[in-house]
Parts: C-alpha cells; sequence; structure tokens
C-alpha cells in the first residue's frame, strides 16, 4: 500500500510503497475514505511526542470500508464505518463505567501503531466504530473522530454547559471551530478568540457572537466587558501557556476551563493559580470522547440540528499532507484538510 511516513522531524513525509496491515484477531483492516490532518499530528512531525518517531505512520481521525475481518471483530466486511482516535478494550474498570476515553490499555493509531495516512490501517477494538451515515460523506466524517467528539465531550460532560451560557473559545482551528459550531447547538453564546482576522471573520459567520483578536488586545479583559463580567465556559484549544492563562483569566467567578489543547513540548507551563483560587474556578482536563456517545452525536448532526460542514476546508492528496503539516508553524487559513485522494 502507498503511505506517508515521517523520515525526520520537521521535513516533508516520505511517499513509500509498504506492507498492507495485518488483521487483528479482535478487529478490523480498512481501506482508508479520508483523514483528517490535525494539529495532534504536527505534535508528531515536529518531535513533541514520545511515542512517533522515524518510521511512523500519522493519522488518527479516519473512516473507511472494512476490507478484512478478525474472528473476534464486531463489523463485517464491507461495512462503512468511522474510528474515534481512541480505541478502548472494552473490557477493563474504566471501560465498564463507561469513560472509555481513558482506557489504560486503548490504542491510538498514528501515536504508537501506524495511522491513517496510509491506503489501508489496522483497527483493533472494533467495537469502537460506529456506521458512518448514508448522507454524510467520507471527508467530513473524518474530522468527527478527534475534533468534534472531543469537543462534543468538553462541552456537554466535563464543563456541561447550558443554555445562555457565555462560552469563551480560544483559538479556531478544528477543535476550536467544533467547539464554536456545538456550543451554538447547545444554545450557549460564543466569543471566539484567535490572532488572524480571516478565521475571526469566519468564525462570526459561523454563529460567534463575538470575536477578539488576541494580538491587538487584552484578550481576557476584552471577554469579561463583552460578558458583562466573564465566561461562565472557556474553552483552550491550543495547547500553549498564554491562551490557558487567557482562559483562566477571562472566566467569571465559579466559571469553569476545559483544557482541550494537547500541550505542546514536555506540557509543562505556569497557569495563574491565583484566579483559579480568587474565582474558585473549576479545571478541567480532556481528551476524546467514549464511543457510547458517538449515536446522540450522529443523530444531532444527521437530523440538522448543528451543521458541521464549516469543519472543512479543503481536500487534499497523501502527497500534500506535508505541505498542510509545514502550515502549523504559523497562523492557518479557517476550517480543516482532508486527505481523499491516497493514489496520489
Amino acid at each position: 500500500m502507498r503511505a506517508a511516513l515521517i523520515k525526520d522531524f520537521n521535513a516533508d513525509l516520505s511517499i513509500e510503497t509498504v506492507d498492507d496491515p495485518s488483521c487483528p484477531d479482535n478487529g478490523v483492516v480498512l481501506e482508508v475514505a479520508a483523514c483528517g490532518v490535525c494539529r495532534s499530528d504536527f505534535h508528531g512531525w515536529v518531535g513533541e511526542h514520545p511515542k512517533v518517531g522515524p518510521g511512523s505512520i500519522l493519522g488518527h481521525e479516519y473512516c473507511g470500508t472494512v476490507v478484512a475481518a478478525g474472528p473476534q471483530a464486531t463489523h463485517p466486511v464491507g461495512a462503512r464505518l468511522i474510528a474515534p482516535f481512541i480505541l478502548a478494550c472494552g473490557a477493563c474498570p474504566a471501560c465498564a463505567t463507561g469513560v472509555s476515553n481513558t482506557c489504560a490499555n486503548q490504542i491510538t493509531p498514528g501515536f504508537g501503531t501506524p495511522g491513517a495516512y496510509a491506503q489501508y490501517v489496522a483497527v483493533p477494538f472494533d467495537h469502537n466504530l460506529v456506521a458512518l451515515p448514508e448522507a454524510m460523506s467520507p471527508a467530513l466524517a473524518a474530522g468527527l473522530g478527534c475534533r468534534v467528539t472531543t469537543a462534543w465531550h468538553a462541552l456537554t460532560d466535563r464543563a456541561q454547559v447550558r443554555t445562555g451560557e457565555w462560552v469563551a473559545v480560544h483559538g479556531t482551528g478544528g477543535i476550536g471551530l467544533a467547539t464554536l459550531l456545538l456550543a451554538r447547538a447547545l444554545g450557549a453564546r460564543v466569543v471566539a478568540v484567535d490572532v488572524v482576522d480571516d478565521k475571526l471573520a469566519h468564525a462570526k459567520v459561523h454563529g460567534a457572537e463575538a470575536v477578539v483578536n488576541a494580538a491587538n488586545v487584552d484578550a481576557a479583559e476584552a471577554i469579561r466587558e463583552l460578558t458583562g463580567g466573564g465566561a461562565h465556559v472557556s474553552i483552550e484549544a491550543l495547547g500553549i501557556g498564554p491562551t490557558t492563562n487567557a482562559s483562566l483569566d477571562c472566566l467569571r467567578i465559579l466559571g469553569r476551563h476545559v483544557q482541550v489543547g494537547m500541550p505542546a513540548g514536555s506540557g509543562m507551563m505556569e497557569v495563574n493559580m491565583r484566579a483559579i483560587y480568587a474565582k474558585q474556578l473549576s479545571f478541567f482536563g480532556t481528551r476524546g470522547m467514549p464511543a457510547w456517545k458517538y449515536p446522540s452525536l450522529l443523530e444531532m448532526i444527521d437530523r440538522g440540528a448543528v451543521d458541521i460542514t464549516p469543519m472543512l476546508a479543503r481536500e487534499v492528496a497523501l502527497s500534500g499532507a506535508s505541505a498542510e503539516l509545514h502550515a502549523m508553524h504559523g497562523p492557518t487559513a479557517p476550517g480543516t484538510a482532508v486527505i481523499t485522494d491516497f493514489a496520489a
């Protein structure tokens, strides 16, 4: 099969012909229809993830068709499926209590095992996979497995956003845009924060009640003024110190901060603990979403309660993934790129 491999950090991916993956006994092999190019991939590509190195195949936002099924698989050959990026074992205490996104035995393709920047990907623990709705394009579905599901879980589980609350979104990339769209669907009022005017204009078009350019003003102060005292919920979608602290500082008393952005580098950062203490804030971490929550999210999308089409900016070839990763070194355009052509 054709696959894009890391040869050196920060260098173009190498398009090579490699062996097709073996089918796991407890899972399937998918012919990949689409795979998102995510900022989490960027962290691996630049050498900031301990499980990614030379020879790795990235790609954890994918969907496709089953071409081989193991004896313990739950899906048959021919099934069209979406994969969450966390593949939970289904048997540990975390899985048994409904928090499979914290499974100690989890597998994440692209981070430790070969991912979906390839024509085929092996998927163990295939009970995590769900059917691709007929009306949804593979390109759009690919982004569900990470950006949309992570944003949905952050809003509905960690922050428990309520109708009419102010939600500040720091960073309007893939996860930030998904958070905006889903928060609006939940009846929240959204302030979007970024440093790129085009992305802020894009956020405004798609439901942000207010936008703040953090390159021009003190974002936290601007949000407190816009919201009459501070946001009820603030979502940090970049994983860096300045936005994490702006997220904390923009909250009102008893506000809820959710750390969605994967921390860069070592993950260590200084945070404004005085703000957490004085305003009695809640500070939540979140990663992924339990697979059992997929049906309610898909039903919401399928009946038109939320339109996630703004998530998809462009479709690219496998050979174009390198350019998308390089672009993440600086400000990026609105929306996200998805690989849909694995022959070019």
